[in-house]
Protein backbone atom coordinates (compact mmCIF):
# COMPACT_ATOMS: atom_id res chain seq x y z
CA UNK A 1 0.00 0.00 0.00
CA UNK A 2 1.43 3.24 -0.82
CA UNK A 3 2.23 5.80 2.19
CA UNK A 4 0.01 8.20 0.82
CA UNK A 5 -3.06 6.00 1.68
CA UNK A 6 -1.83 4.88 4.37
CA UNK A 7 -1.43 8.48 6.17
CA UNK A 8 -5.26 9.58 6.27
CA UNK A 9 -5.79 6.39 7.70
CA UNK A 10 -3.38 6.47 10.46
CA UNK A 11 -3.85 10.51 10.88
CA UNK A 12 -7.21 12.57 11.78
CA UNK A 13 -7.50 15.86 9.77
CA UNK A 14 -5.45 17.60 12.51
CA UNK A 15 -2.57 15.22 12.19
CA UNK A 16 -2.48 13.42 15.05
CA UNK A 17 -2.48 9.90 15.54
CA UNK A 18 -5.95 8.02 14.72
CA UNK A 19 -4.63 4.27 14.53
CA UNK A 20 -1.15 2.99 14.75
CA UNK A 21 -1.17 0.40 12.36
CA UNK A 22 2.65 1.36 10.41
CA UNK A 23 5.51 3.39 11.05
CA UNK A 24 5.75 3.80 7.20
CA UNK A 25 4.74 7.16 6.37
CA UNK A 26 5.11 8.95 9.79
CA UNK A 27 7.31 11.99 10.08
CA UNK A 28 9.85 12.56 12.16
CA UNK A 29 8.13 14.80 14.63
CA UNK A 30 5.60 12.72 15.10
CA UNK A 31 7.76 9.49 16.46
CA UNK A 32 9.90 12.07 18.55
CA UNK A 33 6.00 12.95 20.21
CA UNK A 34 6.08 9.17 20.66
CA UNK A 35 8.96 8.33 22.20
CA UNK A 36 8.47 11.88 24.38
CA UNK A 37 5.03 11.01 25.49
CA UNK A 38 6.17 7.53 26.36
CA UNK A 39 9.57 9.47 28.25
CA UNK A 40 6.89 11.22 30.14
CA UNK A 41 5.06 7.61 30.92
CA UNK A 42 8.30 6.07 32.33
CA UNK A 43 8.37 7.91 36.23
CA UNK A 44 4.36 6.16 36.46
CA UNK A 45 6.14 2.72 36.91
CA UNK A 46 8.19 3.87 39.68
CA UNK A 47 4.71 5.31 41.54
CA UNK A 48 3.76 3.76 44.27
CA UNK A 49 0.18 3.79 42.40
CA UNK A 50 0.71 3.31 38.85
CA UNK A 51 -1.81 4.57 37.19
CA UNK A 52 -3.08 8.02 35.43
CA UNK A 53 -6.77 8.63 34.41
CA UNK A 54 -6.04 9.38 30.62
CA UNK A 55 -8.34 6.33 29.37
CA UNK A 56 -10.82 6.17 32.53
CA UNK A 57 -14.18 4.69 31.13
CA UNK A 58 -12.76 3.70 27.96
CA UNK A 59 -12.26 0.13 26.87
CA UNK A 60 -9.49 -1.61 25.20
CA UNK A 61 -9.72 -4.71 23.54
CA UNK A 62 -6.91 -6.96 23.15
CA UNK A 63 -7.39 -9.56 20.08
CA UNK A 64 -4.29 -11.82 19.64
CA UNK A 65 -4.85 -13.99 16.79
CA UNK A 66 -1.63 -14.94 17.39
CA UNK A 67 -0.31 -15.93 20.98
CA UNK A 68 2.23 -13.83 22.62
CA UNK A 69 2.95 -12.94 26.50
CA UNK A 70 5.43 -10.35 26.37
CA UNK A 71 3.37 -8.06 23.81
CA UNK A 72 0.14 -9.00 25.17
CA UNK A 73 0.96 -8.50 28.63
CA UNK A 74 2.73 -5.04 28.24
CA UNK A 75 -0.51 -3.93 26.03
CA UNK A 76 -2.48 -5.06 29.36
CA UNK A 77 -0.25 -2.82 31.37
CA UNK A 78 -0.30 -0.08 29.41
CA UNK A 79 -3.88 0.12 29.39
CA UNK A 80 -4.52 -0.76 32.76
CA UNK A 81 -2.05 2.02 33.78
CA UNK A 82 -4.39 4.79 31.78
CA UNK A 83 -7.00 3.52 33.94
CA UNK A 84 -9.08 1.89 30.94
CA UNK A 85 -11.10 -1.28 31.87
CA UNK A 86 -9.18 -4.41 29.53
CA UNK A 87 -10.47 -6.96 27.76
CA UNK A 88 -8.18 -9.31 26.46
CA UNK A 89 -8.97 -12.27 23.79
CA UNK A 90 -6.83 -15.59 22.38
CA UNK A 91 -9.35 -15.19 19.52
CA UNK A 92 -7.24 -18.70 18.44
CA UNK A 93 -8.69 -20.35 20.57
CA UNK A 94 -12.42 -19.29 20.51
CA UNK A 95 -14.76 -18.33 17.62
CA UNK A 96 -12.59 -18.26 14.53
CA UNK A 97 -11.23 -21.80 14.69
CA UNK A 98 -15.46 -22.88 14.52
CA UNK A 99 -15.52 -20.85 11.18
CA UNK A 100 -16.46 -17.24 12.36
CA UNK A 101 -14.78 -14.44 9.77
CA UNK A 102 -12.50 -11.86 10.97
CA UNK A 103 -15.56 -9.61 10.18
CA UNK A 104 -17.84 -11.61 12.57
CA UNK A 105 -15.28 -11.14 15.36
CA UNK A 106 -14.96 -7.36 15.04
CA UNK A 107 -18.82 -6.67 14.61
CA UNK A 108 -19.33 -9.22 17.77
CA UNK A 109 -16.33 -6.84 19.51
CA UNK A 110 -17.76 -3.49 18.73
CA UNK A 111 -21.01 -4.58 20.31
CA UNK A 112 -19.61 -4.24 23.80
CA UNK A 113 -18.72 -0.99 23.41
CA UNK A 114 -15.18 -1.30 23.16
CA UNK A 115 -12.79 2.05 22.26
CA UNK A 116 -9.59 0.21 20.87
CA UNK A 117 -8.44 -2.55 19.60
CA UNK A 118 -4.96 -3.95 19.70
CA UNK A 119 -4.78 -6.55 17.32
CA UNK A 120 -1.82 -9.34 16.57
CA UNK A 121 -2.42 -11.40 13.09
CA UNK A 122 -0.56 -13.71 11.24
CA UNK A 123 -1.19 -12.21 8.10
CA UNK A 124 0.35 -9.37 6.81
CA UNK A 125 -1.97 -5.93 6.91
CA UNK A 126 -4.64 -7.53 8.99
CA UNK A 127 -4.62 -4.25 11.11
CA UNK A 128 -4.89 -2.00 7.90
CA UNK A 129 -8.13 -4.36 7.38
CA UNK A 130 -9.86 -3.96 10.45
CA UNK A 131 -8.55 0.35 11.00
CA UNK A 132 -10.61 0.48 6.97
CA UNK A 133 -13.62 -1.68 8.49
CA UNK A 134 -14.25 -1.02 11.74
CA UNK A 135 -16.55 1.48 13.15
CA UNK A 136 -14.74 5.46 12.81
CA UNK A 137 -15.11 6.21 16.61
CA UNK A 138 -12.84 2.91 17.23
CA UNK A 139 -9.22 3.10 17.45
CA UNK A 140 -7.06 0.22 15.71
CA UNK A 141 -3.62 -0.34 17.25
CA UNK A 142 -0.82 -3.16 15.24
CA UNK A 143 0.45 -5.19 17.72
CA UNK A 144 2.52 -6.98 14.97
CA UNK A 145 0.72 -8.09 11.59
CA UNK A 146 2.62 -11.33 9.37
CA UNK A 147 5.87 -10.40 8.26
CA UNK A 148 5.12 -6.99 7.95
CA UNK A 149 5.40 -4.62 10.67
CA UNK A 150 5.33 -4.66 14.75
CA UNK A 151 5.26 -1.02 15.20
CA UNK A 152 5.25 -0.46 18.59
CA UNK A 153 8.49 -2.92 19.34
CA UNK A 154 9.99 -0.72 16.80
CA UNK A 155 9.31 2.33 18.77
CA UNK A 156 10.50 0.78 21.98
CA UNK A 157 13.55 -0.22 20.31
CA UNK A 158 14.00 3.50 19.57
CA UNK A 159 12.98 5.07 22.76
CA UNK A 160 16.07 1.99 24.28
CA UNK A 161 18.42 3.61 21.53
CA UNK A 162 17.60 7.13 22.76
CA UNK A 163 18.03 6.79 26.21
CA UNK A 164 20.70 5.04 25.50
CA UNK A 165 22.77 6.80 23.27
CA UNK A 166 21.00 10.22 22.78
CA UNK A 167 20.55 11.42 19.40
CA UNK A 168 20.27 9.32 16.56
CA UNK A 169 22.56 11.11 13.82
CA UNK A 170 25.48 9.93 14.56
CA UNK A 171 25.15 6.16 15.08
CA UNK A 172 25.84 2.67 13.50
CA UNK A 173 22.89 0.40 14.57
CA UNK A 174 23.12 -3.62 13.49
CA UNK A 175 20.85 -5.07 12.95
CA UNK A 176 21.26 -9.18 13.36
CA UNK A 177 19.44 -12.73 11.78
CA UNK A 178 16.22 -13.54 10.32
CA UNK A 179 15.53 -10.51 8.40
CA UNK A 180 13.47 -12.30 6.07
CA UNK A 181 10.83 -13.53 8.88
CA UNK A 182 11.13 -10.54 10.96
CA UNK A 183 8.54 -7.91 11.55
CA UNK A 184 10.37 -6.39 14.49
CA UNK A 185 13.55 -5.97 11.98
CA UNK A 186 11.37 -3.63 9.06
CA UNK A 187 9.62 -1.54 11.56
CA UNK A 188 13.17 -0.77 13.23
CA UNK A 189 14.55 0.31 9.90
CA UNK A 190 11.67 2.23 8.56
CA UNK A 191 12.10 4.41 12.91
CA UNK A 192 16.06 4.42 12.10
CA UNK A 193 16.20 6.04 8.77
CA UNK A 194 12.88 8.23 9.68
CA UNK A 195 15.24 9.58 12.75
CA UNK A 196 17.89 10.19 10.87
CA UNK A 197 20.21 7.34 11.58
CA UNK A 198 22.92 7.65 9.00
CA UNK A 199 24.27 3.67 9.38
CA UNK A 200 22.01 1.16 9.58
CA UNK A 201 23.52 -2.32 8.47
CA UNK A 202 21.86 -5.60 8.29
CA UNK A 203 23.66 -8.98 8.92
CA UNK A 204 22.66 -12.13 8.06
CA UNK A 205 22.85 -14.86 5.56
CA UNK A 206 21.74 -14.57 1.98
CA UNK A 207 18.90 -16.96 2.52
CA UNK A 208 17.68 -14.51 5.47
CA UNK A 209 17.61 -12.07 3.56
CA UNK A 210 14.86 -10.19 1.41
CA UNK A 211 15.45 -8.78 -1.66
CA UNK A 212 15.95 -4.91 -2.20
CA UNK A 213 16.82 -3.83 1.13
CA UNK A 214 19.39 -1.30 0.21
CA UNK A 215 16.93 0.42 -1.73
CA UNK A 216 13.87 -0.13 0.04
CA UNK A 217 15.31 1.10 3.66
CA UNK A 218 18.49 2.63 2.97
CA UNK A 219 20.37 -0.02 4.59
CA UNK A 220 23.83 -1.46 4.49
CA UNK A 221 23.65 -5.10 3.77
CA UNK A 222 26.33 -7.41 5.29
CA UNK A 223 26.92 -11.55 4.93
CA UNK A 224 29.81 -11.35 7.08
CA UNK A 225 29.30 -10.93 10.85
CA UNK A 226 32.14 -10.01 11.50
CA UNK A 227 32.88 -7.26 9.20
CA UNK A 228 29.13 -5.80 9.63
CA UNK A 229 29.28 -5.33 13.11
CA UNK A 230 32.80 -3.77 13.14
CA UNK A 231 32.34 -0.37 15.44
CA UNK A 232 28.57 -0.50 15.72
CA UNK A 233 27.07 1.80 18.32
CA UNK A 234 23.87 -0.61 19.03
CA UNK A 235 23.19 -4.66 17.97
CA UNK A 236 19.65 -5.16 17.48
CA UNK A 237 19.75 -9.60 17.96
CA UNK A 238 16.59 -10.61 15.90
CA UNK A 239 14.84 -14.17 16.86
CA UNK A 240 15.84 -17.26 14.16
CA UNK A 241 11.90 -17.59 13.43
CA UNK A 242 11.97 -21.43 12.67
CA UNK A 243 8.21 -21.82 12.52
CA UNK A 244 7.80 -19.32 9.44
CA UNK A 245 11.07 -21.01 7.04
CA UNK A 246 10.45 -23.15 4.93
CA UNK A 247 13.37 -26.15 4.85
CA UNK A 248 16.92 -25.40 3.24
CA UNK A 249 17.19 -22.06 4.23
CA UNK A 250 19.63 -22.78 6.84
CA UNK A 251 22.46 -25.71 7.47
CA UNK A 252 21.75 -26.02 11.26
CA UNK A 253 21.43 -23.58 14.19
CA UNK A 254 24.76 -24.57 15.32
CA UNK A 255 26.28 -23.37 11.98
CA UNK A 256 24.20 -20.16 12.31
CA UNK A 257 25.33 -19.61 15.74
CA UNK A 258 28.55 -20.18 14.29
CA UNK A 259 28.64 -17.75 11.88
CA UNK A 260 26.10 -15.15 13.33
CA UNK A 261 25.38 -15.42 17.00
CA UNK A 262 26.42 -13.21 18.97
CA UNK A 263 29.14 -14.32 21.48
CA UNK A 264 31.52 -11.89 23.66
CA UNK A 265 34.53 -12.09 21.06
CA UNK A 266 32.36 -10.97 18.39
CA UNK A 267 30.90 -8.38 20.54
CA UNK A 268 34.24 -6.70 21.10
CA UNK A 269 33.97 -6.01 17.05
CA UNK A 270 31.26 -3.46 17.96
CA UNK A 271 32.56 0.00 20.04
CA UNK A 272 33.24 -0.48 23.71
CA UNK A 273 29.93 1.02 25.13
CA UNK A 274 28.21 -0.48 22.81
CA UNK A 275 24.22 -2.02 23.77
CA UNK A 276 22.96 -5.16 22.64
CA UNK A 277 19.36 -6.01 22.25
CA UNK A 278 17.01 -8.28 21.47
CA UNK A 279 13.20 -8.42 21.26
CA UNK A 280 12.36 -12.00 22.86
CA UNK A 281 12.16 -14.49 23.16
CA UNK A 282 15.81 -14.92 23.29
CA UNK A 283 16.62 -18.43 21.91
CA UNK A 284 20.13 -19.03 24.00
CA UNK A 285 22.91 -20.52 21.81
CA UNK A 286 21.20 -20.29 18.67
CA UNK A 287 21.38 -16.26 17.97
CA UNK A 288 23.20 -14.94 21.33
CA UNK A 289 25.39 -16.71 23.88
CA UNK A 290 23.90 -16.20 27.28
CA UNK A 291 27.52 -14.37 28.71
CA UNK A 292 25.85 -11.75 26.32
CA UNK A 293 22.23 -11.68 26.83
CA UNK A 294 23.15 -11.41 30.65
CA UNK A 295 26.36 -8.94 30.20
CA UNK A 296 26.53 -5.53 30.92
CA UNK A 297 25.95 -4.55 27.70
CA UNK A 298 22.73 -6.16 26.87
CA UNK A 299 19.78 -3.70 27.59
CA UNK A 300 17.16 -6.73 26.93
CA UNK A 301 15.41 -6.01 29.91
CA UNK A 302 14.79 -2.39 29.81
CA UNK A 303 13.10 -2.88 26.58
CA UNK A 304 10.68 -4.78 28.29
CA UNK A 305 10.17 -1.54 30.86
CA UNK A 306 10.41 0.95 27.88
CA UNK A 307 7.65 -1.50 25.91
CA UNK A 308 5.29 -0.94 28.62
CA UNK A 309 6.06 3.16 28.24
CA UNK A 310 5.56 3.33 24.62
CA UNK A 311 2.10 1.53 24.33
CA UNK A 312 1.00 3.72 27.03
CA UNK A 313 1.93 6.55 24.90
CA UNK A 314 0.56 5.19 21.36
CA UNK A 315 -2.89 4.26 23.56
CA UNK A 316 -3.59 7.61 24.82
CA UNK A 317 -2.14 9.30 21.86
CA UNK A 318 -4.73 7.38 19.44
CA UNK A 319 -7.41 8.16 22.05
CA UNK A 320 -6.54 11.57 22.02
CA UNK A 321 -6.95 11.71 18.24
CA UNK A 322 -10.10 10.10 17.80
CA UNK A 323 -11.67 12.13 20.08
CA UNK A 324 -10.40 15.44 18.50
CA UNK A 325 -11.64 13.91 15.12
CA UNK A 326 -15.08 13.35 16.70
CA UNK A 327 -15.23 17.29 18.17
CA UNK A 328 -13.96 18.20 14.31
CA UNK A 329 -16.84 16.34 12.15
CA UNK A 330 -19.20 17.38 15.38
CA UNK A 331 -18.29 20.80 15.00
CA UNK A 332 -18.71 20.63 10.74
CA UNK A 333 -21.68 19.19 11.38
CA UNK A 334 -23.33 21.98 13.10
Amino acid sequence: MPTDAKRPLQLNDLGQLRHFLSLDGLSRELLTEILDTADSFLEVGARAVKKVPLLRGKTVCNVFFENSTRTRTTFELAAQRLSADVISLNVSTSSTSKGETLTDTLRNLEAMAADMFVVRHSDSGAAHFIAEHVSPNVAVINGGDGRHGHPTQGMLDMLTIRRHKGSFENLSVAIVGDILHSRVARSDMLALKTLGCPDIRVIAPRTLLPVGLEEQYGVKVFTDANEGLKDVDVVIMLRLQRERMAGGLLPSEGEFFKLYGLTQKRLQLAKPDAIVMHPGPINRGVEIDSAVADGEQSVILNQVTYGIAIRMAVLSMAMSGQNAQRQLEQEDAQ
